[in-house]
């Protein structure tokens, strides 16, 4: 992977220094190089870094009131010759810590571990494998009139929450289940995947949507209401087919 970085530093010659130790580094590729924090925090927001090697002393903003300014997704590795402020780096989470005059040994070890953190990340961030989506469940049990029924999910249309019991809709049947349990209950139950919550009383099997009309799902005669607090929830699902 390649990591986008920038320096920071108000001695150039400290700057020159860190420039010519990324070069090295196969995966760092330098997208900046500033000689004050303000400079620095506007050349991020219009280019975003992944990695920031970060003085700490410098003029009127300096590294540790900048690093609490970046965003959260650009680490930082401090450069610093004062080592009073190691505690403080790694109190705004810090990915690193060198203390001047900075060795090019010292420096890829840094460098090392920003690539590890990274690399974790990125590990974290991709989409579970498709062998995930087979181990879901295909039917639930919910209790109904003393018995436990299996319900098989592709039979599902909707779900309606009416107090501390809930109607199950399916395509099997033309009178819904009861059960005794609330839309908390059987939301945990049911795949995220397949199923959307769009209203504090409907759950909706996302397969099933066919028509949307002014705000509401339409079933036949039924109209399901989508929910102020499940709009966008809602309408990024809508973006994604």
């Amino acid at each position: 992977m390649t990591i986008k970085c920038a320096i920071v530093d108000d001695e150039p010659l400290a700057v020159e220094l860190l420039a010519s130790y990324v070069k090295k580094i196969p995966f760092l590729e330098l997208c900046g190089k500033y000689y004050n924090a303000t400079e620095a925090l506007h050349g991020i927001g219009e280019a975003p870094v992944d990695l920031l090697f970060l003085d700490i002393q410098m003029p009127e903003l300096n590294g540790l009131e900048l690093s609490k300014m970046i965003p959260e997704s650009t680490r930082v590795v401090f450069t610093t010759a004062f080592d009073q402020y190691a505690v403080d780096g790694f109190r705004v989470n810090a990915l690193d810590y060198l203390l001047k005059p900075i060795s090019y040994a010292d420096f890829m070890e840094a460098c090392n571990k920003a690539l590890q953190w990274f690399q974790l990340v990125q590990q974290s961030e991709q989409p579970a494998p498709a062998s995930a989506a087979e181990e879901e469940p295909r039917s639930i049990f919910v209790k109904s009139e003393y018995k436990l029924l299996q319900i098989n999910l592709d039979d599902i249309r909707y779900i309606e929450g009416l107090k501390d019991y809930v109607k199950i809709h399916t395509e099997q049947s033309p009178h819904p289940i009861l059960s005794l349990m609330n839309m908390k209950a059987i939301e945990q139950l049911l795949p995220t995947s397949r199923f959307i919550r769009v209203h504090r009383s409907f759950i909706v099997q996302k397969s099933k949507i066919r028509e949307i009309e002014r705000n509401r799902i339409v079933f036949g005669d039924v109209y399901i209401p989508i929910g102020d607090s499940y709009k966008q929830a809602f309408q990024d699902f809508i973006n994604l087919k």
